[in-house]
């Protein structure tokens, strides 16, 4: 078995697809709107093949997410190597995006940093 997508909701649906596609290389797929429900979605592909949908509808609102709230925490996209988690940790920080970890060796032998994106989900950005 394989976990074959991750969905999130977004209240700007272009701008979260664009942040994907400009730091993490993801590719857009076709755009799907359901006229009924008003959902309107993306999905995005990236190297290795794994799959994140982005979702947006009229109802959706932006919580705050918390550092240790239960439920999904974050996405972990690899990007080959600790000289790239600490340039494009660096280039996402110059943007204007929260970093909520610097990059570091974690206890448990990881090499990551975590930047938060436009809607405050936690990207986690490994070696």
């Amino acid at each position: 078995m394989e976990i074959e997508h991750i969905a999130i909701y977004t209240t700007d649906l272009e701008r979260e697809c664009a942040f994907f596609e400009k730091y993490f290389g993801a590719k857009r797929g076709e755009k799907y709107h359901n006229p009924r429900t008003g959902l309107q979605t993306y999905f995005l592909t990236f190297e290795g093949g794994a799959r994140l949908e982005l979702m947006t509808r009229a109802e959706c609102v932006n919580q705050p997410r918390e550092c240790f709230a239960t439920g999904f925490t974050h996405i972990a996209i690899s990007v080959g190597g600790k000289e790239k988690v600490v340039q494009l940790t660096e280039l996402l920080e110059s943007n204007g995006f929260q970093i909520a970890s610097p990059s570091r060796t974690t206890g448990d032998g990881y090499f990551e940093s975590v930047v938060r994106d436009f809607e405050g989900n936690f990207i986690e950005i490994t070696a």
